[in-house]
């Protein structure tokens, strides 16, 4: 860049076009929210038939494109804005150059060369001529004791004066040009394909452009105030709460993976960029598996093992499993998983049904997701559930199902506003027999329930506290036990379902008022007796305690289901109980008589 160039340019220019971008993008986002919310959402709740099929299927790639804009636009805002700090600084320097040497009788020629007046050092009786030199960027410490010798020798005092705008000069152009250099190419790559159809390509190319914004931007990024590191969610919404709206948009565009993980950041922000790491993970993650050679037809041949034929897997389907199997059931788990967390986005509307919110995504191990029906933040009425043994990404949309089932009975218990969430932050049990009997998951997962359950607090907007339970099923129950166990469980209720043991021996302990814990046990459910030979219980007297004991202290609803899985049936008590007790209304939840303690001589 020359000298003309960088005097004349106005990075505030840059900054005004940036906010321009951010206001398309937000644009882009609440036409995306209509369409989603509110267009999609009446559509689902009243007309059926092809043509309203059809309609939807229009409306999901209408506000997919919207919201590929609302991406884009945001890297874009960020990319001015990165230019503009960069080229600031060097705008900077360049105009303190100039004028340092004009107020010492230096004159700035327009290819940067500095032409310096006649001159006499002390004791000299007749003036040296002056003249002009031409400065050089990035010095050494060589080159720069070589100049100083020279400007000691010189006869004339200004030369060396001269000499030292003229290198600050030519520092200042170089940092310019390099700013030009690192971003014009990023900002020619934030271009979308002339179509209207938004690919998996193009949300890959989205996450590459992203990594792309956020290498050329690390001065810019790292002048930001940052998140602070191991915060609390308190810490981490006054943080979001401190930053312009500039900068909120510069961390949501380059780093959605962080602000979506935060604890205590609004769950409008968190959805917002979770989304966005959604969709780059799907684009990323289809087009590896679209890559991967597929496994082979022939998966199965026939031997004969001494007098009887075998089945068994095919050398060439070994080979190809071997090499690629795991990574291709990976790649399908999560895929599957994002569909399903997608097919709830789409669900909107549909039986009254809220607006989702992706509070926590990653696709990576097990996966996690965190998905509320309703936003938390203004909720009357909270509910957190923690699926159990085996619950990975794959199968996660069975546990947003659940979930879907309490708000719609709690919603209808017409006692204020309902969130309902489903909370897979954690690496469950994979395993029933070689995984679930261990408590290390439950306690490693603990600390980060609690983490979000504070941040539900951070991230309150509505006056009222809210009426928050904690629901556990399964392995989940262990974990909210082992919450309470090391830390406060910051809830006002708690239902476990099929509880294999808790880690506390008595309700008292699980940090609600008392009369305020509930479980369920259904007929058939084999899990809790499991649990009473030494599965996550608390030992008792020489016997291992769940939430079903009498000694446990909970109240034990009503259940007309049967076996493990089925507490979140619709239509059925055990659904209805958990709802009125969700909705804050556990005093006519239906509770089981209690047991005849004379049974036995009966």
């Amino acid at each position: 860049m020359d000298l003309a160039t960088l005097k004349a340019l106005r990075p505030a220019e840059y900054e005004e076009a940036a906010d321009g971008y951010r206001t398309t993008g937000d644009m882009a986002s609440a036409a995306k929210d209509t369409i989603d919310n509110r267009i999609g959402a009446g559509v689902r709740n009243q007309l059926k038939g092809e043509a309203a099929t059809a309609a939807l299927r229009e409306l999901r790639e209408l506000a997919k494109n919207f919201h590929y804009a609302q991406t884009e636009c945001a890297l874009v805002s960020t990319a001015l804005n990165g230019f503009a700090y960069d080229t600031a600084a060097a705008k900077r320097k360049l105009d303190a150059a100039i004028a340092d040497a004009g107020a010492d009788n230096c004159t700035v020629r327009q290819d940067g060369s500095v032409s310096y007046p006649a001159g006499k050092k002390p004791g000299e009786e007749k003036n040296e001529p002056g003249g002009t030199v031409t400065g050089s960027a990035g010095g050494s410490a060589t080159s720069d004791a070589l100049e100083r010798q020279a400007a000691g020798i010189h006869p004339n005092p200004y030369y060396g004066r001269a000499m030292a705008y003229a290198n600050r000069i030519a520092d200042a152009l170089r940092e310019a040009t390099d700013a030009d250099a690192k971003w014009a190419p990023k900002l020619r790559a934030l271009k979308a394909d002339d179509d209207l159809t938004v690919s998996k390509q193009d949300w890959a190319d989205a996450q590459s452009d992203m990594g792309g914004v956020r290498e050329a931007g690390t001065t810019y990024l790292d002048s930001l105030p940052q998140a602070p590191k191991d915060g609390t969610p308190a810490a981490n919404a006054a943080w979001w709460k401190g930053l312009s709206p500039e900068e909120q948009a510069a961390w949501l565009s380059t780093r959605p993976d962080t602000v979506g993980a935060l604890d205590g950041l609004p769950a409008t922000v968190r959805d917002e960029a979770n989304r966005v790491v959604l969709e780059e993970k799907r684009g990323q993650l289809q087009m590896e598996l679209d890559s991967m050679p597929k496994p082979p037809a022939n998966e199965w041949t026939w031997i004969t093992a001494g007098m009887y034929p075998s089945k068994v897997h095919t050398d060439e389907w070994m080979a190809w499993h071997n090499k690629y199997g795991d990574r291709y059931e990976q790649l399908n788990k999560s895929l599957k998983g994002i569909g399903s967390i997608q097919d709830r986005f789409d669900r909107t509307g549909e039986r009254g049904l809220p607006e989702a919110y992706l509070l926590g995504f990653s696709p990576e191990g097990n996966g996690r997701a965190i998905v509320a029906n309703g936003n938390p933040d203004t909720a009357d009425h909270q509910a957190v559930y923690v699926p159990g043994t085996t619950s990975n990404l794959g199968g996660i949309g069975g546990d947003i199902g659940r979930m879907e089932n309490v708000w719609r009975v709690a919603d209808g218990a017409n006692n204020g506003s309902v969130s309902t969430i489903t909370w897979l932050g954690y690496d469950a049990p994979q395993d029933i027999v070689k995984d679930s009997p261990f408590s290390h998951y439950a306690d490693d997962g603990a600390p980060a329930y609690n983490r979000f359950i504070d941040g539900l607090d951070a991230s309150r907007t509505a006056e009222s506290d809210p009426h928050r339970t904690a629901i556990g099923h399964s392995y989940g129950t262990t974990l909210i036990g082992s919450a309470a166990r090391q830390g406060e469980l910051n809830v006002d209720d708690v239902i476990f379902a099929g509880s294999p043991g808790v880690q506390v021996s008595n309700a008292d302990q699980m940090d609600v008022p008392k009369g305020h814990v509930w479980n369920q046990e259904a007929k058939g459910d084999v899990v809790p007796d499991v649990g009473r030979f030494g599965h996550g219980g608390t030992d008792w007297d020489g016997a291992f305690t769940t939430p079903s004991d009498e000694r446990f202290g909970a109240n034990q609803l009503q259940t007309d289901t049967e076996g493990h899985s089925d507490y979140w049936k619709e239509e059925t008590d055990s659904l209805l109980n958990q709802g009125l007790v969700v909705a804050g209304k556990g005093e006519n939840a239906e509770l089981k008589p209690p047991p005849d303690r004379w049974a036995h001589v009966k």
